[in-house]
């Protein structure tokens, strides 16, 4: 495994690549919170705002904060009409901008395996979140071959290709997100499993998302012109495609949720 350094700087090119997975995990991560209206809520890591716009529109939050490290990301997560009264701020998970009881729920969407320190990740969230509030999050399950382009990068590590991995993978299986909520002293603590599909038209449109993607693009942009035809055409045989010629791909995320203690 090779940890390398993971960007997401173009909101747009993060859109297209992982908002709609993002999305497609949110809302059922949402139906299982099923969280009353009227909250203040905190997105960590909200990136382009795909999961943001999702809880706007199915949750009519009091009010929204959202905190990235990039300013890109926010930048594309403004121009978003659902997201015109949030408010998007340049910031680190591991010390959230904010004071103590200042939310009523805070979640950290596909975002825990790249905080460097997950557990000071879940204690921010927890400080910045009033008593009996929630403290939620989802993620791919990177340990067990959940995340969404899993297949591409197992093609690559049998060419001998580097593929970007994030600072802490192991954060986002079941076991460990419920070790992380217990160890901030929440209460209530509940996870599960969240499976989700996405189709793509046909091989061009995925592989078109493939080469814009913000972690491997770059690693992909870098092959030799054999080395990359020769990594499409073993995707091309890997991934089913139906009598029109669509690929529908799974994906599978963990999610957990727990309240701050009264």
């Amino acid at each position: 495994m090779v940890t390398s350094e993971i960007r997401f700087d173009d909101g747009a090119a993060y859109e297209r690549y992982m908002g709609k997975w993002s999305q497609l995990a949110g809302e059922t991560f949402l139906e299982w919170l099923a969280p009353q209206s009227g909250l203040r809520w905190l997105d960590v890591g909200c990136g382009s705002g795909a999961f943001t716009e999702t809880l706007v529109e199915r949750c009519s939050p009091l009010s929204v904060h959202g905190i990235d490290p990039s300013l890109g990301q926010l930048a594309f997560a403004r121009t978003r009409p659902a997201l015109h009264s949030a408010q998007f701020r340049q910031g680190d998970a591991m010390a959230q901008p904010f004071p103590d009881d200042t939310f009523d729920a805070a979640v950290m969407p596909l975002v825990i395996f790249f905080v460097p320190d997950p557990q000071k990740g879940v204690a921010e969230m927890a400080r910045v979140v009033c008593r009996g509030g929630f403290v939620t999050a989802y993620a791919w399950d990177m340990p067990g071959g959940g995340f969404p382009y899993d297949a591409l990068h197992v093609e690559m590590r049998q060419l001998g290709m580097d593929v970007p991995v994030p600072p802490s993978p192991g954060a986002s299986s079941r076991d460990v997100m419920r070790e992380l909520w217990m160890g901030a002293g929440l209460d209530a603590i509940e996870t599960r499993e969240i499976t989700v599909q996405r189709t793509f038209a046909d091989f061009a449109d995925y592989w078109t998302t493939i080469l814009g993607g913000p972690s491997v693009g770059p690693k992909l942009a870098a092959l030799t012109s054999g080395d990359l035809a020769l990594l499409e055409a073993r995707m091309r045989e890997r991934l089913p495609s139906d009598a029109a010629g669509r690929i529908t791909y799974r994906a599978r995320a963990n999610a957990v949720k727990g309240r701050v203690a009264k």
